[in-house]
C-alpha cells in the first residue's frame, strides 16, 4: 500500500470544477502518464479519474406512476406491451423488471425491451385489473403511455457494475446456454463480462470513494448509488493492489429514466436464457491521495479472475483457474493444455464512451463530485442460499 498523503479534498475539486480549472483525465489516459511519468507526478497534476462500463446488468428494472385515472382504479396487475408488472405498492406504481417476459416466455421481448422503448419515447400499451374497493372503484383500464405521460419513470437497479465477474467455458459434450452467452463444449470458448482496467469499481478496490451519496454517470444521465449492491461480498481472495480475485463489490444506483439515453440503455436477449438490459455506468475517482492515485494505475495484467466451468454444478467452488485481463483481451487463453478463444459481453468501446462523456461533464462544470454520505460495510460476508429446517435459521 502507498503511503497516504492528501493531495487535495472534495471541496477543492469542486471548487476547480465550478470554475473549470480542474485536470480531468479518463482511466486509459492517467495510466498511460503514470507509465511515462512517475505516479508522484501524475498524482500531482490530475484531480479526477473517469471510468466506464458498458455491460449486461440483469438486476434492473424501473419505478413507474401512471397517475389516476376517472374514476380511480387500485391496481392489482400491470402489464405493459403484455409484460407483467409487479404492483404490490401504491394504487397505481408499478415496478418494471428487466427480465420479466410475458406469458409466453417469448424472450425476444422483454421487461428490458419496453425499458429502452420508454427512453426511446415510444409509445406502450398498458392494461391493469383490479378488484374494486369504495375509494378505487374501477376494475380494468387500458391505456396508451409514454415517458412524457408518465409522472415519474425511476431507473432503480438492485446489483449493477460487479467489481470484477467470472469468466465461463463448458467443459462437457453439448452446447450450453447461460446468461454469460452461448458456451461450445469441450472448453470450445469462454466468455467474460468487465471492462477491466477501466472498469469503476476496478479502480476503487477498497470502495474508498464510492459509497452511498456517490453521484455517477448512469444511462446517459446523472444518477446516484443508492445502497450496496445485492450479493455485494467483499470478503473474496484480493491482489496486492487490492484488486479482488473473484466476484466481490456491486452497486444498487437509482436516477431519472427521464434523461436518459439508448446510446446507454439497450435491451438484450441471452438466447435460450432470456432478456436482460446492457447499462452504462460511469464513475469519477478523485485522486485525494498517492494511494487513490495507485490504484488508478493498475492495469489489466494485474487484475485476475477465475475461470469456471458452467456445466459444473459446483463451478462456483471450483476454479478451474485464475486468468488476468490481459490474457482474456488478448483473444486466446489456455484451459487444460487447450488454446481457447475468449470474447466479452462488456463493450470496451462504450465503457471508453462513457469515460469521454463523464470526463467532457466534469470538465465543463456539469457534473460535481459527491463524497459518500457513507461508506459500505467490508468485512460482511455474502452467504449462499442453503436448504435449511426451520430450526436452522434462528
Amino acid at each position: 500500500m502507498v503511503e497516504e498523503k492528501q493531495l487535495r479534498t472534495y471541496a477543492e475539486i469542486n471548487r476547480k470544477i465550478e470554475s473549470k480549472t480542474v485536470s480531468v483525465m479518463t482511466a486509459e489516459e492517467f495510466k498511460a502518464k503514470v507509465a511515462g511519468e512517475g505516479l508522484a507526478k501524475a498524482a500531482k497534476d490530475v484531480d479526477v479519474v473517469t471510468t466506464g462500463t458498458f455491460g449486461a446488468m440483469c438486476s434492473s428494472g424501473v419505478m413507474l406512476n401512471f397517475g389516476h385515472s376517472d374514476p380511480p382504479i387500485k391496481m392489482q396487475k400491470v402489464w405493459l406491451d403484455d409484460i407483467p408488472s409487479y404492483t404490490g405498492l401504491a394504487a397505481v406504481d408499478a415496478y418494471l423488471g428487466a427480465t420479466e417476459l410475458d406469458e409466453t416466455l417469448n424472450m425476444f421481448h422483454g421487461g428490458a425491451h419496453v425499458i429502452e422503448d420508454l427512453v426511446r419515447g415510444k409509445a406502450v400499451k398498458l392494461r391493469a385489473i383490479a378488484y374494486g374497493t369504495d375509494c378505487y372503484p374501477k376494475r380494468e383500464i387500458e391505456s396508451w403511455v409514454s415517458i412524457k405521460t408518465l409522472n415519474q419513470a425511476v431507473l432503480f437497479n438492485p446489483r449493477n457494475c460487479y467489481q470484477n465477474y467470472a469468466v465461463a467455458t463448458n467443459g462437457c459434450s453439448r452446447v450450453i446456454y447461460t446468461y454469460m452467452g452461448k458456451l461450445l463444449p469441450d472448453y470450445g470458448n469462454a466468455t467474460y463480462c468487465s471492462a477491466g482496467e477501466i472498469s469503476p469499481l476496478l479502480n476503487d478496490p477498497l470502495f474508498r470513494t464510492v459509497g452511498i451519496g456517490t453521484r455517477i454517470f448512469l444511462g446517459g444521465a446523472q444518477g446516484y448509488v443508492a445502497w450496496e449492491g445485492t450479493q455485494f461480498n467483499a470478503k473474496v481472495p484480493r491482489s496486492p493492489n487490492g484488486t479482488p480475485r473473484r466476484s466481490a463489490g456491486t452497486l444498487a444506483v437509482i436516477g431519472d429514466l427521464k434523461k436518459m439515453s439508448a446510446d446507454y440503455l439497450r435491451a438484450l436477449t441471452m438466447y435460450k436464457y432470456g432478456t436482460s438490459l446492457s447499462v452504462g455506468i460511469g464513475i469519477p475517482i478523485p485522486l485525494l491521495d498517492l494511494e487513490m492515485a495507485k490504484y488508478c494505475s493498475v492495469r489489466d495484467a494485474d487484475i485476475y479472475t477465475a475461470v469456471f466451468d458452467y456445466s459444473e454444478q459446483k463451478r462456483a467452488r471450483t476454479p478451474l483457474r485464475e486468468v488476468n485481463y490481459s490474457e482474456l483481451k488478448s483473444g486466446e487463453i489456455a484451459i487444460k493444455g487447450k488454446k481457447v478463444p475468449t470474447s466479452s459481453l462488456s463493450s470496451m468501446y462504450k465503457a471508453r464512451q462513457i469515460s469521454n462523456e463523464l470526463k467532457k461533464w466534469i470538465s465543463k462544470g456539469q457534473f460535481l463530485l459527491q463524497e459518500p454520505i457513507e461508506k459500505f460495510d467490508l468485512e460482511r460476508e455474502f452467504k449462499p442460499l442453503d436448504v435449511r429446517t426451520k430450526e436452522g435459521c434462528k
